[in-house]
């Protein structure tokens, strides 16, 4: 049986991946910051599916809980075959606006976690011949969004990349991209979502079903929604200037995620 760990995933999209691949007779290493929410969902999930759900608890804007996640998918003895990235979180307000410490601390989280997680985990992959990742980014990252949009970009540039590079081991690599998501995602940041029109609202659990398609596909960025694939296509031919002026009167507080 295979094993896959899944960064932030108490609520939301990691919530969503934890489900279908536990559904789908995985294994599981679930990692959030809250140690009773992980052992209600690893309970939970064991219970309905007869899966193993491992807990750890960690906090990825921080060396140690980035660290301690290294470590796990570091074990060749209890190998992990799938890497979800989901952590992440948003600023309120726009550049100067926010402190530079939670500035930091979302770079950690969305860049240095992504990095040296996806790191550890291809590294043993890669010497098994098999396993993948899915790093969690935004379509915020195909528009100037400030330090969320920038940090998405690089997730996405980077996956990239690495997929490129590890072509032919048997390793897969996919950036997600997703729009507006109903998780705790921005009531968490104190994010108003009142102006976001429904029809823009993503359904976490088909998000998550449509992102696996494409992972088994060999996609490297996945849209998981005709209508954000639809509006993606608009904003390639839409010029930079005009892009980061619509950006900035939407504001960040209404980044998607």
């Amino acid at each position: 049986m295979t094993t896959a760990l899944i960064t932030g995933s108490t609520a939301g999209i990691g919530a969503a991946f934890a489900r279908r691949l536990a559904a789908r007779g995985h294994n599981l290493v679930l990692v959030a910051r809250d140690t009773a929410r992980l052992a209600e969902q690893a309970t939970e999930l064991h219970d309905r599916h007869g899966i193993e759900a491992e807990v750890l608890t960690a906090d990825l804007s921080t060396e140690a809980g980035i660290a301690a996640v290294e470590r796990r998918l570091g074990d060749r003895t209890h190998p992990v075959d799938l890497l979800v990235n989901n952590a992440g979180f948003g600023n309120k307000g726009r550049y100067l606006e926010v402190s530079m410490a939670d500035e930091l601390a979302m770079l950690k989280v969305h860049i240095e976690a992504v990095l040296r997680l996806t790191s550890a985990a291809t590294a043993s992959m890669r010497s098994r011949g098999r396993g993948g990742v899915v790093n969690v980014a935004s379509v915020a990252a195909f528009v100037p969004r400030g330090t969320y949009g920038a940090s998405k970009a690089w997730v996405v540039q980077f996956t990239q990349g690495a997929a490129r590079d590890l072509a032919g081991s048997g390793v897969r690599l996919m950036a997600l991209c997703p729009g507006f998501v109903r998780t705790e995602f921005h009531q968490r940041a104190g994010m108003g979502t009142d102006n976001i029109p429904n029809w823009m609202w993503l359904d976490a659990d088909k998000l998550v079903a449509a992102a696996l398609d494409d992972l088994a596909r060999g996609k490297t960025v996945s849209i998981p929604d005709p209508r954000y694939k639809a509006l993606m296509g608009v904003v390639k031919l839409t010029p930079r200037g005009l892009l980061g002026g619509l950006s900035s009167r939407t504001g960040r507080k209404y980044g998607p995620r």
